[in-house]
């Protein structure tokens, strides 16, 4: 299949014509697959409405297809018809946080939505992303676009139009390319269904800012249990991870290096990942910092990045900083745990 790309300028606006929106507007009303960008990751894009066009998604990602898709809206108009009722505390979420990096399960219309995108339970995660070119491209198409990551099922999620063309070209219809992204990793998923709502991922938004508009929220068991069955989208399999064994190492920076420096005395290629604060200190084949400790927000946006480099350095084992388990860093750390299958070095 030929891949196009269409590039746009991010600061698109209401009142323009866009060719390359309406391009790639038609292919997802033709049921094509296509990625784009929001302001968490590049999305892999087709009708929601659609079991064909949702079968191509799973198709080129490599998915399981018992794994439910977030669906994408432009406009509150177009949730009504898609779910039974909105919550109080989810109309104020609505109010507070969209467009925004927060997805919100509701219980879904029966008859309305392919049974494929919520892999057949009876609820749906919906959100409305905070990008220009999503949102015009949502728009221009007049239907709910379910959109998981655009990478191939298992490597870490893109944060620019090159991650999903190494991934996914020759496998979809397109890529709308509007430049990198803003906060580098997925939305929060919050279930509305339950009393007190859960957060079934954690993600741009975090635990605190959520209480400050509708309360105490809990995290599910299932992020803390690795045997438990998680029932967030891109939660249920192993996810993020780079092509080289990662590890998450609990301890001072003294530790790290003994442990890089045993591996490569027995001919080892290793890797660190680190902060800028730490970069210098340490001794190893490839030392990448994703970010400034300082600034947690600046880890989740370089996180999936330095991920990928590593897969063009043919390291051998990975050695990872760990980080606060609170605001954003509970997305960080949850992602990290993921990339890492679990494997700690306490």
């Amino acid at each position: 299949m030929e891949t196009k790309c269409w590039i746009v300028d991010k600061e698109v606006d209401n009142k323009t014509r866009y060719p390359q929106i309406e391009e790639a507007a038609q292919a997802l009303r033709l049921n094509e697959v296509v990625a784009f960008p929001t302001e968490t990751v590049y999305g892999l894009g087709a009708n929601a409405l659609s079991d064909e066009a949702i079968a191509k998604i799973y198709e080129a990602k490599g998915r399981p297809s018992d794994n439910p898709l977030i669906v994408h809206i432009a406009d509150t108009s177009q949730l009504e018809p898609l779910i039974v009722d909105i919550p109080e505390k989810a109309k104020r979420l609505m109010e507070a946080f969209w467009p925004g990096p927060l997805t919100i399960i509701f219980k879904k219309m029966p008859g309305r939505l392919s049974e494929k995108a919520t892999a057949g339970m009876d609820t749906v995660g919906i959100r409305m992303p905070d990008h220009p070119v999503a949102l015009k491209l949502i728009s221009a198409c007049g239907l709910p676009i379910a959109a998981p990551s655009a990478n191939r099922s298992g490597k870490p999620s893109p944060t620019s139009a090159k991650h999903v063309w190494d991934d996914l070209a020759g496998k979809i219809a397109g890529v709308v390319d509007g430049g990198e992204t803003g906060v580098g990793v997925e939305s929060t998923v919050l279930d509305c269904t339950v009393e007190p709502p859960v957060i079934l991922r954690p993600g741009g938004l975090s635990k605190e800012e959520i209480e400050d508009v509708i309360g105490h929220v809990e995290f599910d068991p299932a992020l803390k249990n690795k045997d438990s069955k998680p029932k967030a989208p891109g939660m249920k399999y192993t996810h993020y991870a780079p092509n080289a064994p990662l590890y998450l190492v609990e301890g001072p920076i003294e530790k790290i290096q003994q442990l890089a420096d045993a591996q490569r005395s027995a001919g080892k290629k290793v890797g660190i990942l680190t902060t800028e604060e730490n970069s210098s200190s340490y001794d190893a084949d490839i030392v990448l910092s994703c970010g400034k400790r300082s600034e947690l927000s600046t880890v989740a946006h370089e996180l999936y990045g330095v991920l990928r480099q590593f897969n063009e350095t043919e390291v051998d084992i990975i050695y990872s900083e760990v980080f606060p388990n609170t605001g954003i860093g509970a997305a960080v750390m949850n992602r990290l745990e993921k990339a890492a299958g679990h494997k700690w070095i306490r």
